[in-house]
């Protein structure tokens, strides 16, 4: 996937001490991206969400760690590509998992860490397990496939 080098240490679970900083104005908040990101921490402040997951520009990266960091919300930041970031927070346990996986992208995810992660943002549960069975079936047709045009060389 494109920008999977960029440096953010690709993965990054971040816990900074930004006390040298200088701290963002409310006018800075203002962005679409940044009052999405609020209304992702106030649901899951109101207990609406143990994880969430915020696709969003790498630009708003200080503000977003900065109001993570300032609410005391566990955080872990992912590279999707050279201007995007996934934002997963919440939960410290939510978040520990998601880093446990150690994937610097949503599409390395293995079925099972697709099925754990679909679950934990609050998917409907038998969706996921549709999902779930639906990637199994294509990996099995894709084997088979696989092995077919092989044998027949």
């Amino acid at each position: 996937m494109k920008g999977e080098g960029i440096l953010l240490k690709n993965i990054v679970k971040m816990k900074a001490d930004n006390s040298d900083r200088m701290r963002i104005t409310l006018d800075e908040y203002k962005s679409a991206e940044m009052q999405i990101l609020m209304h992702h921490v106030y649901e899951y402040k109101k207990g609406l969400r143990n994880l969430v997951l915020h696709t969003m520009n790498i630009k708003e990266r200080f503000k977003t760690e900065e109001l993570l960091n300032r609410k005391g919300i566990s955080y872990y930041l992912q590279m999707v590509n050279s201007d995007k970031i996934n934002v997963f927070f919440g939960n410290d346990k939510c978040v520990q998992i998601i880093e446990s996986f150690g994937h610097t992208s949503l599409n390395h995810f293995t079925d099972e860490e697709d099925f754990i992660l679909g679950t934990m943002l609050g998917y409907d549960r038998m969706q996921q397990c549709e999902r779930y069975l639906k990637r199994k079936e294509e990996q099995k047709k894709s084997l088979l496939q696989n092995c077919q045009s092989t044998g027949s060389d």
